[in-house]
């Protein structure tokens, strides 16, 4: 019996059961980003731009409706990629196509009367140069992704500007100054997601290299990055337009990067590695705000 009993067939009932969770996680992945490191490169640099403007003791309703069209527009990629099928991801089926449209409308309407009340009331017009460079941004990694594999990396810098512009323009809807600030706010930003994403790249490349040569010689690019960011952060603090205390915020990342180089070889264990970099994110976002504060 007990034996008869372990080949009975499964139960329809259970296999039904278990399908409204995968349709769930199939329909999150036609209208919801799904890039971890992307929603870190967009919010990191949103908050401490926020945190910077907020140090003048402005109200908070503008910055609550930039954040609300920050992120409608960030989600309104997905389905509109979908849609025009720019991506693996395909709609199969009326009723998954009438539902990413249904998501499309709901995120193109939180932007546009987001968007559209900034302009009203706040007068935030500098938003608009500042999109603009975004969707540039935007438009150039679809360009440079199309080319093939050889230009991933290159496509996700470039899209790293338009993610990290929430920097400048939560500082620019909180204070009202599209200045030297702003626009260094992004700059940082934008300095600390590339070197996230370039070393995340260089762990994918290198995930098979044994011992220091064989790193190096799959990694020198790298380092160069991390010695270009160090004079370019000597200039911003030689210059005054970053304080001391604010470019210490970057000492992490850039200390993590050599430290993979002299140490031993590892197996690559992917989700750690994305644990690890979302803990640095949030780390150099909390140091900057405070070295800005000091500062």
């Amino acid at each position: 019996m007990a034996s008869l009993a372990a080949q009975r067939p499964i139960r329809p009932e259970a296999k039904d059961e278990a399908a409204p969770g995968a349709k769930a996680g199939r329909v999150r992945s036609l209208v919801l980003p799904r890039e971890h490191g992307a929603w870190g490169i967009l919010l990191v640099p949103l908050v401490t731009g926020a945190a910077a403007g907020l140090a003048a003791g402005r109200e908070l309703l503008p910055l609550l409706l930039f954040t609300l069209a920050a992120l409608a527009l960030f989600c309104l990629r997905v389905p509109t990629e979908v849609l025009l099928e720019t991506t693996p991801q395909r709609a199969e089926g009326l009723a998954e196509r009438q539902t990413v449209i249904s998501f499309l409308s709901f995120y193109a309407s939180v932007a546009a009367v987001a968007l559209l009340l900034l302009f009203w009331e706040e007068h935030a017009w500098g938003l608009l140069w500042l999109g603009a460079a975004a969707a540039l941004g935007f438009v150039a990694q679809a360009v440079l992704r199309k080319l093939g594999r050889d230009t991933r990396m290159a496509s996700q810098l470039v899209g790293a500007i338009g993610l990290t512009s929430t920097a400048a323009g939560a500082y620019y809807v909180v204070t009202g100054q599209m200045g030297t600030r702003a626009l260094v706010l992004w700059a940082a930003n934008w300095l600390f997601a590339a070197n996230q994403i370039h070393y995340v790249q260089l762990r994918i490349r290198a995930a098979r290299a044994a011992g220091r040569v064989e790193k190096f010689a799959r990694g020198w690019t790298f380092l160069l990055g991390e010695a270009a960011t160090v004079f370019l952060l000597t200039l911003a603090w030689r210059f005054a337009l970053l304080p001391g205390w604010a470019i210490l915020a970057f000492a992490p990342v850039l200390l993590r990067g050599v430290a993979w180089f002299l140490g031993a070889s590892a197996p690559l264990q992917v989700h750690r590695l994305g644990k690890s970099e979302l803990a640095y994110a949030i780390a150099f976002g909390i140091l900057l705000i405070l070295g800005l504060r000091v500062g």
